[in-house]
């Protein structure tokens, strides 16, 4: 016991000797004595030169350090300035192992970043390179020495040690800036007016910090006036943390902004255990001008395979408002009335991995959306169901413009030059999809929306179905229900070339043609019920490419149709009056042509469509007809023709003898169908020639046999009139020879004359 006692007044008295000679060190040496020495210890190691201008003072109860007008400079230029550094310890605390720190305060610190035009930092250059003989430099804890192992509240556990008890008084950073200049691009950034303070820092109970800055850039010009409060609070292992009373704001403003002003803001409470890995978001909430989110957020897993469970709302926000209050250009739409209430709200959730999200709510003006969906942070994968109740897309369209400014612009596009004109027109084409994106995408998605309104189309009951993988998209399914009928489509595009493959089916059932064409092209010429099938392959990426490389058919037939603004009846009629050489009495001929069960098939061979084998049913004629459309050009070369096969009306001049019957009356269809529809099909006069010849040969053989007939009805009477002479005169000798009785026997005698 002696022994223990001894060392331990010894080691006290080894203490107490160590607190004399620093008190004494401190008290009788003067630290502005060696500027000189510490300047050009620094000068010696580094590239650095340092002036030491203001005083140094240090103080041993409490232990503390100040440093007044320091400069750095590196190669003749300002590198690093600092007004002054205050650094207060309760020396007692260190004798305790909790260390005290009563003061740090930093004030004017001036830091000057530049990269040159090679893109180098002059950071880069603070150590010496290596001497011409090849020896290294002397290393420093800057740059070449290996850094030092840290103890981790892990490691001192498992050396037996303890947490450190760490307490900050007061911790002040004020007026501090940073310049970075990048030569090599232009670019610059200001961090001016930082502000940190802090206050009763210890480990394991909360603190307050507050932080200021300013910060400029000239590419874009823009700027940012910040501000973060909040309450901090760390354990003693430093590996829980907690923030709680967050409000952060930027307020900015520049070029991305049009040079409005623009406020951002951040709220609520974090949490995070580095030990377990699990973060909670409470409350935050997000904002940028009238934009506004919230969270309330689970994490487990700080890895690639994380699990989340929570929820994310944004709440109703105009799109208009924002971009207003953005600066950026505003979106005009032929209803402006829309894009003003839009909301997002979902629960977060799904396996570790994955962000799935539930119960997904989005509200886009009247229409709303429903569903859910996930997210594979590994792959990629993207899992997908959404529906919709209603959606007026063409309310969402750029407005029309108006009459005049139509004309306007027309007239603008006239007056370009034939430069100008050439110039546009052989702009180059863009590709239509980003092959390198789609290969990489993994979809399954899965979309309906029960009414659609687009170019003044109503579609009801759409049902859309995509997978993409290994640069395979397919449109397994997009269905609908269109003005009293179906359509139904699928389509596969092969990106995994360069020039992608398409193939593109279609069935459509029924759809009235008239409100279709009325509501889609204001072209109201058919009306029926169409049935269609299409099949058509292409490849490519781009709008001429498809169009030039298409290969396909399309057939179809549409029952109890009309044609309407032109009537068929009356140009057959006008051909049957000619031969008859008579005209027409008729002055209300309407404006339509009823059919039955019009069909044919359309071959596709890149823009051009052929047709052979139209064939409808008209009241006492057959349609039938064969051309091509052009679809690059809009132009359509048709030939019609209108076969009599009955009575086609009730006009005295349009009767149809056996002259006309079966005859086919030309129509020819014509012209650039973008332009009038309704007006391109006419009697083809120079088609007629051939008409008339089949009517001369009609004409011949009915007169052949009008001679024949003659002659036989002839013939015929001849053989009468003999017979009955023959028959006079037997009945004249009978009533001679046999008086009263003669009548009776004339009467047997009868048949043998036929009568």
């Amino acid at each position: 016991m002696k022994a223990v006692r001894y060392v331990l007044y010894a080691v006290i008295a080894l203490i107490v000797l160590a607190v004399a000679a620093v008190a004494i060190a401190v008290a009788v040496i003067n630290p502005n004595d060696y500027k000189p020495q510490i300047e050009a210890a620094v000068e010696k190691n580094t590239n650095l030169q340092l002036q030491l201008e203001g005083d140094i003072g240090w103080s041993f109860i409490p232990l503390g350090l100040e440093l007044n007008q320091v400069e750095a400079t590196l190669e003749g230029e300002r590198f690093v300035a600092l007004e002054q550094l205050i650094a207060k310890i309760d020396f007692w605390s260190l004798i305790a192992m909790s260390p005290q720190v009563n003061t740090f305060l930093l004030n004017g610190l001036d830091a000057r970043l530049e990269v040159n035009e090679q893109g180098e930092g002059n950071w880069a250059r603070i150590m010496p390179e290596k001497s011409a003989d090849g020896s290294e430099a002397p290393a420093t804890d800057g740059a070449s020495a290996e850094p030092a192992p840290t103890e981790t509240a892990d490691t001192a556990e498992e050396t037996g040690g303890e947490a450190l008890n760490f307490n900050v008084e007061n911790v002040e950073i004020s007026n501090a800036s940073v310049h970075y200049n990048d030569k090599s691009t232009g670019q610059s950034v200001t961090l001016e007016d930082f502000t940190v303070t802090a206050s009763n820092i210890t480990l394991g109970s909360e603190f307050p910090l507050d932080i200021r800055f300013k910060v400029e850039t000239s590419q874009p010009k823009f700027a940012v006036d910040g501000s973060i409060s909040a309450q901090l609070k760390a354990n003693q292992a430093l590996n829980e943390f907690a923030m709680s009373g967050l409000k952060a704001v930027f307020d900015m403003n520049g070029e991305p902004f049009g040079g409005k002003s623009v406020t951002a803001e951040l709220g609520g409470s974090l949490a995070a255990n580095l030990e377990n890995e699990t973060a909670t978001l409470s409350g935050f909430t997000a904002s940028l001008a009238n934009l506004s989110l919230s969270t309330d957020l689970n994490v487990k897993g700080f890895g690639d395979k994380p699990a989340l469970d929570g929820k994310l709302a944004i709440s109703g926000f105009s799109l208009k408002q924002l971009l207003s209050n953005l600066g950026q250009p505003a979106i005009e739409t032929e209803d402006p009335d829309v894009l003003k209430a839009i909301a997002l709200s979902t629960n977060l959730g799904g396996e570790p991995g994955t962000v799935a999200l539930s119960n997904l709510k989005i509200t886009l003006d009247d229409t709303t959306f429903n569903g859910g969906g996930s997210y594979n942070l590994g792959t990629g994968g993207l899992v997908f169901d959404l529906n919709g109740d209603k959606l007026n897309a063409d309310r969402y369209l750029p407005p029309t413009p108006e009459e005049g400014e139509a004309a306007a612009s027309e007239t603008a596009a006239e007056s370009d030059s034939p430069a100008q004109q050439t110039a546009a027109a052989s702009q180059p084409e863009t590709d239509l999809l980003p092959l390198e994106t789609l290969r990489t995408l993994l979809l399954d998605i899965d979309f309906g929306l029960g009414e659609l309104i687009v170019s003044n189309l109503t579609i009801n009951e759409i049902k859309a179905s995509t997978t993409a993988k290994d640069g395979l998209l397919k449109v397994d399914e997009f269905s609908g229900k269109l003005y009293e009928g179906s359509f139904g489509a699928n389509v596969t595009i092969d990106a995994r070339s360069d020039n992608p493959k398409w193939n593109i089916r279609s069935d459509v059932s029924n759809v009235q043609t008239l409100p279709l064409l009325t509501q889609l092209a204001e072209v109201d010429m058919l009306s029926g019920g169409a049935n269609l099938k299409l099949a058509v392959n292409t490849n490519g990426n781009r709008i001429s490419a498809l169009r030039n490389n298409a290969k396909g058919d399309i057939s179809f037939n549409l029952a109890e149709g009309q044609f309407r603004k032109m009537n068929l009846t009356r140009m057959a009629c006008q051909g049957i009056a000619l031969v008859n050489q008579d005209s027409l009495t008729t002055t209300d001929w309407g404006t339509t042509t009823p059919f039955n069960d019009m069909r044919g098939t359309l071959k596709i061979d890149g823009n051009t469509l052929n047709n052979t084998d139209l064939v409808a049913a008209l009241a006492g004629m057959r349609l039938e007809g064969n051309g091509t459309v052009d679809l690059e050009q809009t132009n359509l070369d048709y030939e019609l023709g209108l076969r009599i096969v009955g009575e086609i009306h009730r006009d005295e001049a349009c009767r149809v003898t056996e002259y006309v019957e079966n005859v086919v009356i030309p129509v020819e269809c014509r012209g650039n169908f973008s332009e009038d529809p309704a007006g391109l099909c006419s009697f083809d006069g120079s088609r007629f020639r051939d008409t008339i010849k089949d009517i001369a040969a009609n004409a011949a053989r009915a007169k052949a046999q009008e001679e024949i007939d003659r002659a036989k009805a002839k013939a015929e009477e001849k053989v009468d009139e003999a017979r009955q002479k023959a028959e006079d005169k037997v009945n004249e000798k009978l009533q001679e020879k046999l008086g009263e009785e003669g009548g009776k026997v004339k009467d047997a005698l009868k048949g043998l004359f036929g009568q």
